[in-house]
């Protein structure tokens, strides 16, 4: 199983919209990589404990392998950045790894 991880970094004064994430993103998300084998996702939104957490949230795709997260961001890729400005004014950070245990 592959596992691509978006993060997003909390950055002093950025904004990130988790309901426009979670509710909207996450469906065009699922909507387009479904058929390029997505299995599932998951939404988790940074917590503050004693300080800012260091992520807004972390949104996790799991692909069976690794070539139907490649076709999927080939052909879809351009809409999913598109979208990026109507929840955040940050730059995600992405890990794609190889779960192994």
């Amino acid at each position: 199983m592959y596992k691509v991880s978006v993060m997003y970094p909390n950055q002093p004064g950025s904004k990130f919209d988790v309901t426009y994430y979670a509710q909207k993103h996450m469906r065009l998300v699922r909507d387009l990589l479904t058929p390029e084998g997505l299995v599932r996702t998951e939404v988790a939104k940074g917590v503050a404990v004693g300080q800012p957490a260091p992520y807004h949230c972390i949104g996790t795709l799991y692909f069976q392998d690794l070539g139907g997260y490649e076709r999927g961001i080939q052909k879809h890729g351009k809409v999913l950045r598109a979208d990026i400005p109507n929840f955040t004014d940050v730059t995600p950070v992405r890990l794609l790894s190889e779960e192994i245990g």
